[in-house]
């Protein structure tokens, strides 16, 4: 038995107060929600939204406009989070609000359970792209601990600002180590690189790594630290 792994669901339960504070869902409001997200709550994974409802949610994989163009999340429309990951996208909203009140943090993918990545894989493993998908037969990402999000930076509306690509895009132009030559060729605008590097900045400081190939994409926990403490999402 993982027995950090139940210390420290428990320790987020504890530690984080009711929906304007930030608690995972209490038992009783669970009937309301999908199969997927009572599995997700039950193992402790926390709400993002139910955690800090200032933070927008509009989970990509719930929809078809994404790489694979098919509808993966059949009935989760919620995105969760590991207790220890979700108290930091805490700190980087809040950080956020202090350099840009106008300002806010939008989550597009968090948890995710291993049968979604299986599809993911299945849709680029022989294709050019299929280094931008970890493989579940090598362990799967962090994702699959709930200890890794994809988000952007929005308005006060919801309305996603200058990025330089679209979340998922698997090209070049969601490098993050190459942005000055990127903005030198006109793939990305100045404003779309400083807009980057404003949402490395929150998130760097609450504790997460950006990803070198996705902008979106921002891990809590090395890969090596979740298989050896967390549990993997079936």
């Amino acid at each position: 038995m993982n027995f950090r792994f139940l210390f420290s669901l428990l320790a987020g339960l504890l530690l984080l107060p009711d929906a304007a504070a930030g608690q995972s869902v209490p038992a009783a409001r669970r009937g309301s929600l999908s199969p997927t997200a009572q599995s997700l709550a039950r193992r402790g994974f926390v709400n993002v939204q139910t955690s800090d409802p200032s933070i927008f949610v509009s989970l990509m994989y719930a929809r078809a406009d994404n790489f694979t163009g098919t509808v993966l999340y059949d009935d989760l429309r919620e995105a969760y989070l590991h207790p220890e990951a979700m108290r930091a996208l805490r700190k980087a909203q809040q950080r956020l609000k202090q350099l840009r009140p106008d300002l806010s943090l939008k989550v597009y993918d968090a948890a995710r359970p291993m049968s979604i990545q299986q599809k993911m894989w299945d849709k680029v493993k022989h294709t050019p792209q299929y280094f931008y998908v970890s493989n579940p037969a090598h362990g799967g990402g962090l994702h699959n601990y709930g200890l890794a999000v994809d988000l952007t930076l929005c308005t006060l509306r919801g309305d996603t600002i200058d990025m330089g690509t679209r979340i998922d895009h698997m090209g070049e132009a969601a490098h993050i180590d190459r942005e000055d030559q990127l903005v030198a060729r006109r793939l990305i605008s100045r404003q779309a690189r400083s807009n980057r590097q404003l949402l490395r900045e929150v998130m760097r400081y609450a504790g997460f790594r950006p990803l070198r190939t996705e902008w979106w994409h921002f891990n809590f926990r090395t890969r090596a630290q979740a298989r050896k403490s967390y549990q993997v999402i079936k």
